[in-house]
């Protein structure tokens, strides 16, 4: 799930326009590198024109002095490559401010951009491209990579998928947790993006777990997503919560709940330990895994850590997972933990992979089997989920029924 899905509004090839045409009223240069547009929300988006070319640049969104979005794009300089929908979120004046990053040499107000904006009621999102997976899921437009927060809802029968969303571009940037529900995992709904930015960073990988005895305080049977924020300053640990079947999180007024000062931090996998009776969370320390603790998904406490010495180490480890599996045709029957390790890169042909270790987890700590194997180089006796090139970020759902 790491490729890059995209469809939209097609423009013509030809959107070049004479230099000395004026740009609209509502559009003001402020700088070579500045411009600062004025809307009256008429339609449900405002279609903006990207160019997959283009530098990227940063436009804040600004209601009744304050500013409600921001946002990396690349819009279009010399042709358009296709359209973005950005939703309006009320009927109020917006001041929209851009600031390219590294301006065309021809002068931003010359973009053609400009001639091309325009607000709309709808957004095509019909499927015309020729590689675009049919059976697989991707969104209806924008860019994915890893799966978030999967879990299935007994009480509707429905699997729910969030995922790594980029609604702008067809590359990496604005991260959020998009969000699609499916009653069999062929057949997909896109629903809003149910986890945007705030002011502690955009919205990495995690996952979500339903509280069923309430011991975050949000509610029984409460959806609790448990995610990494990340901004320049580095990666934290944040949690939302859903009360109503995973449709609309509401971010917790702690936030962050988990904090540290090393560069790469990120990815938890949260699970109930029967073993400790507590929360267990699995979480991806540079080429190492933490295992932290909780009593109610607010207050976390390391209590081991696993890596040293075992699996491969050709790149930064990430999307972390502890599971229990049966021990096929055992006797008596015996039952092993799994943990799911992603590397990026460093897999078997180049790329990233998914390595795995199989052992016991004792309600504290993981244990591989032959515990103290020299496994640091890409050998037999490292094991990959698929020796493929780039299967990554692989994770498991929370909830699923036996048997599926």
């Amino acid at each position: 799930m790491t490729a890059a899905m995209l469809t939209g509004c097609v423009a013509s090839t030809d959107q070049s326009r004479p230099e000395a045409a004026p740009l609209p009223e509502n559009i003001s240069l402020s700088g070579n590198n500045h411009v600062v547009m004025r809307w009256v929300p008429e339609g449900h988006y405002l279609l903006l024109p990207v160019q997959e070319s283009a530098s990227e640049g940063r436009l804040r969104v600004i209601e009744n002095g304050r500013e409600t979005d921001n946002l990396v794009i690349r819009l279009a300089v010399d042709s358009i490559d296709y359209f973005v929908p950005y939703e309006w979120k009320s009927t109020a004046p917006v001041v929209m401010d851009m600031c390219f990053w590294n301006p065309d040499k021809k002068g931003t107000g010359n973009y053609v951009c400009w001639q091309a904006i325009c607000q709309a009621d709808t957004f095509d999102t019909s499927n015309r491209e020729a590689h675009r997976p049919v059976y697989h899921h991707s969104p209806a437009y924008g860019w994915m990579n890893d799966p978030n927060g999967m879990y299935y809802d007994d009480a509707t029968g429905l699997w729910h998928l969030y995922y790594q969303w980029n609604p702008y571009c067809s590359m990496w940037q604005n991260m959020t947790w998009g969000y699609s529900v499916s009653p069999d995992l062929i057949h997909w709904t896109h629903l809003p993006s149910a986890i945007m930015p705030d002011g502690l960073g955009t919205i990495f990988s995690g996952s979500a777990v339903i509280d069923r005895h309430n011991t975050a305080g949000f509610g029984e049977n409460a959806v609790v997503a448990v995610y990494t924020q990340a901004e320049v300053c580095g990666q934290m640990q944040s949690i939302a919560y859903s009360t109503d079947g995973g449709l609309t999180f509401t971010p917790y007024t702690g936030n962050p709940v988990l904090t540290d000062s090393i560069a790469d931090f990120r990815d938890p996998k949260v699970f109930w330990d029967e073993l400790a009776e507590c929360w267990t969370m699995a979480l991806a320390c540079q080429q190492e895994i933490r295992f932290y603790q909780s009593p109610d998904l607010k207050h976390w406490a390391c209590v081991s850590r696993f890596g040293q010495g075992a699996g491969c180490h050709g790149g930064v480890w990430e999307c972390p997972d502890l599971i229990k599996l049966s021990v096929v045709n055992s006797q008596p029957s015996e039952e092993k933990w799994v943990l799911l390790v992603n590397i990026n890169p460093g897999g078997p042909f180049g790329g990233s992979a998914t390595q795995y270790f199989v052992g016991n987890w004792d309600g504290k700590e993981f244990v591989m089997d032959g515990h103290g194997l020299e496994v640091r180089s890409q050998n037999a006796e490292c094991k990959w989920l698929d020796y493929g090139k780039d299967h990554y970020a692989a994770v498991t759902w929370h909830n699923a029924p036996e048997g599926v």
